[in-house]
């Protein structure tokens, strides 16, 4: 922000009075820097994602009616984002990483992408460079039914990660698989432009975008 203009103070009887009169009490307001930082951090406050618990609480006729699912508790924590959410962006593949490539080097303005790894614990699909390309890209999650390596990697990058295990083999690089299908993980089957919320309860799927 542009420094305010300086106040000319002009020499001789003037002077005094100019001071004088520029004595008042002084303003209880923040300055403009200050208001600034202030006003961002409520908005980044007001913003923050929801918890699990508390969406389940307040959305029971949802979880009646199927539009609020959660997924069976069967992945790790992984990444520097422990809490996250976005709508959803699905892909299905098998031991085959490179359409997840493809999707990570799009812009993710805050999607989550869920990827349907058939369950397999034979090798990663998802490493430190894939995961760093998602925090770059703006990728708000990564969800794998299936194994990701470089660990310590991915736990330094601002993304969220949930995945069965680790695996320190790499994948097939033959680009098979499915964009956009529907996905059946953890006993829930998942669709492109669902929202996913995850936390450390756990992770839930809904037909729509939910507010407390």
């Amino acid at each position: 922000c542009a420094p305010p203009p300086l106040e000319v103070v002009h020499a001789g009887a003037d002077a005094g009075r100019r001071r004088h009169h520029s004595s008042s009490p002084p303003s209880t307001a923040a300055p403009a820097p200050l208001r600034h930082i202030q006003n961002r951090t409520e908005a980044n406050m007001a913003s923050l994602p929801l918890a699990t618990a508390e969406l389940c609480d307040v959305n029971a006729g949802l979880i009646t009616t199927g539009d609020l699912r959660a997924l069976e508790p069967i992945f790790r924590t992984y990444g520097r984002r422990q809490i996250f959410s976005g709508p959803v962006v699905t892909l299905k593949i098998f031991e085959d990483n490179v359409l997840l490539r493809e999707f990570l080097e799009e812009k993710g303005h805050g999607r989550v992408l869920v990827v349907d790894g058939g369950g397999s614990m034979r090798c990663a699909v998802l490493g430190g460079n894939l995961a760093q390309l998602a925090q770059n890209n703006g990728w708000a999650g990564i969800v794998v039914n299936g194994c990701i390596r470089d660990v310590d990697e991915i736990n330094g990058c601002d993304v969220g990660v949930r995945a069965l295990n680790s695996h320190p083999m790499k994948s097939n690089k033959k680009g098979v698989g499915e964009k956009h299908a529907p996905v059946t993980i953890a006993g829930t089957r998942i669709c492109d432009g669902e929202w996913l919320y995850a936390d450390s309860d756990g992770i839930l799927l809904s037909r729509s975008e939910l507010t407390l």
